[in-house]
């Protein structure tokens, strides 16, 4: 499997031929030039996990890609925009290629009690004979099994580092993939990567490796 970061949480996996983007937002860049995707998964309707416009433009420059989201915003896309797309539920698998997409979770995480929480869809991409990855979209609520390499939410407003550290624990990956960085300055994302890598280690543990840091630059699993 091979894996680029776009910044913020929008990640491109790439495996025997498929090429699958998640969450084109609008603290990313680069993706509007990607061309041969089979498939573009949205996890939720927030702009930094969307770019409605871009999205649009990406789809049309793509035509023999399939879009996915969930049910709300695919009604969105295709008012707004006239793109098509493929609605997915939490359980029902699919495939792009040679890779099993296993939607989970249902809901954002808490924001604030006040604000209303839109639904979140985490995704586990299974490599047939390969790595297993998860990329949770906005919510630490599903702990995958067998997780190869895991995409960690390093900042949000909905987040606190203690909850991220101790949900790196549980899914037990080695191979960590940051997301979500776009409101950090490059000081405070050094803290935060090395805090939640140090300390998500347990006793007989082996350490923890960002084996993806840089926009754009692929790295293979």
């Amino acid at each position: 499997m091979r894996i680029t970061r776009f910044g913020h949480s929008c990640v491109l996996f790439e495996s025997q031929g498929a090429r699958i983007l998640v969450d084109p937002g609008v603290f990313s860049c680069g993706f509007e030039d990607l061309r041969d995707l089979d498939a573009v998964v949205v996890t939720h309707e927030h702009p930094d996990h969307v770019d409605v416009d871009r999205l649009a433009g990406l789809m049309e420059a793509n035509s023999q890609a399939q879009l996915f989201t969930e049910a709300g915003l695919g009604r969105r896309m295709r008012a707004e925009c006239g793109v098509e797309t493929v609605d997915m539920a939490p359980g029902e698998l699919f495939s792009v290629g040679t890779v099993m997409v296993e939607p989970v979770g249902n809901m954002h995480a808490v924001i604030y009690r006040m604000m209303e929480r839109v639904r979140n869809t985490g995704l586990v991409f299974r490599e047939q004979g390969g790595a297993v990855a998860y990329h949770p979209g906005d919510a630490l609520d599903v702990v995958p099994d067998a997780v190869d390499v895991l995409c960690v939410p390093i900042a949000a407003p909905w987040s606190a580092m203690k909850e991220t550290i101790d949900w790196v624990a549980r899914c037990g990956a080695r191979r960590l993939v940051p997301i979500h960085d776009g409101i950090l300055s490059a000081g405070g994302r050094e803290i935060f990567m090395r805090q939640i890598a140090n300390l998500s280690v347990g006793v007989n543990d082996d350490p923890r490796e960002w084996i993806v840091d840089a926009a754009q630059e692929p790295v293979t699993v």
